[in-house]
């Protein structure tokens, strides 16, 4: 498969390793929106550039009908514009806050546990998130998404960061040393804690999640999640 990778950061040069480890070639390393680009070259595209760049990016390819993997966070208020975009075009689109397989098993332990404490007012839900000092959004899209989840299938109406209230979820942000990103739940009450916990090792477990999608979309036509890469749905 030839893939075209847009932001050639720490994560695409991972990216392209595993990658090309696994028998893809890479035909575009795009990392300034003044590159020409051969999308008729690209089979599938994976984005993880900049929240200023991503839009342009992602819709280009869909223009030229080049299915596209993103995981590049800060511009989802246009993602809605970027679907229509998509299925305008018949392309297809995977997007994800997180592309770590463990983390996306993790999201749906996640759902499932919060039904299990619906009802349960004894129990109070709080998140906590680490990883590393050059981080610098907080709290991470991973631990939203799992708030998300939280929401979803409880009273639970919103979170804040660092900041508790009735029907709010609280998530703490820690940031320290090289942690790659360390994601935890908790449900206490007086008498005991329920925690769930997804550790990374390194970041090689996002940049294989990224390239399994990108094997699994090609060819397709739609707008899909994780979830139906790893038959969760």
């Amino acid at each position: 498969m030839k893939i075209g990778l847009f932001g050639y950061g720490k994560m695409g040069k991972m990216i392209e390793q595993i990658a090309q480890d696994r028998g893809h070639t890479i035909v575009a390393r795009v990392d300034d929106s003044t590159q020409n680009v051969d999308y008729d070259s690209i089979d599938v595209a994976i984005d993880f550039s900049t929240p200023e760049a991503a839009f342009d990016n992602i819709t280009n390819c869909f223009k030229h009908r080049v299915p596209v993997i993103s995981g590049t966070t800060g511009w989802l208020e246009k993602f809605s514009d970027a679907v229509s975009i998509c299925e305008n075009n018949k392309s297809a689109f995977i997007y994800a806050s997180n592309f770590s397989l463990g983390v996306n098993i993790f999201f749906e332990l996640n759902k499932h546990l919060a039904k299990m404490m619906t009802g349960l007012q004894e129990y109070s839900v709080g998140m906590e998130e680490i990883h590393h000092t050059q981080k610098l959004d907080a709290p991470s899209g991973t631990a939203i998404t799992l708030a998300e989840g939280v929401i979803e299938n409880t009273a639970y109406t919103n979170w804040k960061l660092d900041e508790s209230g009735d029907k709010t979820i609280p998530i703490k942000s820690i940031r320290e040393g090289m942690v790659p990103g360390t994601h935890s739940i908790s449900y206490k009450s007086s008498v005991d804690t329920i925690e769930i916990k997804h550790e990374a090792h390194n970041r090689e477990g996002f940049a294989l999640g990224a390239v399994i999608a990108s094997e699994w979309i090609h060819g397709k036509t739609g707008v899909f999640s994780m979830k139906d890469v790893l038959n969760l749905s």
